[in-house]
């Protein structure tokens, strides 16, 4: 099937997935050698960068030279310089769709349970009253009708499945009215027990934990890089609070020199000297995955569930060339080929991504339990569609049970990725 001319098949599919056509507008992670500070717990963004009117535009795409130069100056991974090269040259045009898509209601709008138990350790009640991680409902006139209805049929899940979302209600909370920012909150708890329990310390990579010949390897380095893009984003929570003038708290003040933040959390010579390796490395992986949706998310346009503006720039965003780049892919070859090779243990991996959803209940910042929910959501989105449920991947027929929530957070978090890698790529201009 045709990715840019959708068959009579495809059709058919669309009014099997969409009904009546009605348009609706380590896992190993950081192994911090500091206390965890307050506002490291989930990802934080602002407007730092996005375009606004008579904003500051940083940023801008590196020449082949000079990225690959950049490249080789943060891995020494020969396998994954060619894409890093490709994605320090073509991000910043990327990153600009995919930072108008987020505006759209199909990707900024999700029903989440705010109220939902910690599971995983005892807590005592915390109730934030700072407006900096409080979020509120959108009024229910504002959330498209035909996406409430998508929602309700599509509430249906995998038992075994990569991810389980929230059972659908009245409460809509848009990210775009509540966007990542610096809040404060301090989930050190959260991430402890992430890093302790979620993550596969197996004897075969006591060595490598990143890169040992295994999946879970492969799993490791991927919740890594997405450890290293909340990372950045709570170093852009820094430079922003600088530029707007506002003043930190006595805690905050030992975390106020963003350069040195930098370093501490994402440098070669800081806590993880893989952070930026390994956040390229998921960010290769989300890319090649939304390749891998393409026919579904076209599907989508076609039925009317993405409204127009959002379609035509979501299109431009399927027909974008690092999409199909093949050192792209490396990524997401080496992931599958280890899960095909050992297939029988995956099921191990989906028991995690589902444990990684739940314990986002345990963050108590609503604002970071939001974000958390979705990253974590379009991460998993991400692995189900390059390896499925048994390595193989996710094959065509079974594309029409990926849900609406799952393909918005995919693109949402590949956004997320986009506008961290664009910051550090200015910060290590800056730094140098």
């Amino acid at each position: 099937m045709s990715a840019k001319h959708p068959s009579k098949l495809a059709s058919l599919i669309c009014v099997l997935i969409c009904g009546v056509i009605d348009p609706v507008q380590g896992f190993v992670v950081h192994r911090p050698s500091l206390p965890f500070s307050p506002g490291t717990s989930w990802p934080h963004y602002s407007n730092y960068n996005r375009r606004t009117a008579g904003g500051d535009d940083r940023g801008g795409s590196m020449s082949a030279l000079s990225a690959s130069a950049a490249a080789s100056a943060l891995s020494t991974n020969t396998e994954l310089l060619p894409g890093m090269d490709a994605i320090m040259t073509q991000n910043e045009e990327l990153w600009e769709m995919l930072d108008k898509l987020r505006d759209k209601p199909y990707f900024r709008l999700y029903s989440v349970d705010m109220l939902a138990s910690c599971e995983y350790m005892p807590q005592e009640l915390f109730e934030c009253y700072s407006e900096t991680c409080e979020i509120y409902p959108v009024d229910e006139e504002e959330i498209p009708l035909r996406l409430k209805e998508v929602d309700d049929d599509e509430h249906d899940f995998e038992l075994d499945g990569w991810a389980r979302w929230d059972m659908p209600s009245d409460d809509y909370y848009d990210t775009l009215q509540f966007p990542e920012g610096f809040t404060g909150y301090d989930g050190s708890e959260v991430w402890r027990f992430i890093h302790d329990r979620i993550g596969f310390h197996d004897d075969e990579m006591v060595d490598d934990e990143y890169d040992a010949d295994t999946w879970k390897a492969d799993f490791n380095k991927a919740v890594s890089g997405l450890h290293a893009m909340v990372s950045a984003q709570v170093v852009r929570g820094i430079v922003e609070k600088i530029e707007a003038g506002e003043e930190f708290s006595d805690a905050e003040a030992v975390y106020s020199d963003p350069k040195t933040e930098f370093e501490r959390r994402l440098g070669r010579n800081g806590e993880t000297p893989l952070a930026i390796e390994n956040m390229y490395f998921c960010y290769m992986l989300m890319l090649t995955a939304v390749s891998r949706a393409r026919d579904r998310l076209l599907l989508d346009c076609e039925c009317g569930r993405i409204g127009a503006e959002a379609a035509q720039i979501l299109k431009g965003i399927l027909d974008f060339d690092l999409l199909e780049n093949t050192s792209i892919s490396v990524a997401s070859r080496k992931f599958h080929d280890h899960a095909v090779k050992d297939k029988d243990t995956l099921w191990e991996a989906r028991m995690r991504t589902r444990d990684l959803m739940r314990i986002m209940n345990c963050v108590q910042c609503n604002k970071c339990r939001l974000h958390g929910k979705v990253s974590v959501l379009g991460l998993s989105t991400a692995l189900q569609l390059l390896v499925g449920q048994r390595g193989e991947g996710t094959a065509d027929s079974e594309m029409t049970r990926v849900h609406r929530v799952e393909l918005a957070a995919l693109m949402t978090t590949l956004s997320k990725f986009a506008t961290a890698i664009r910051f550090c790529q200015q910060m290590q201009e800056e730094i140098s």
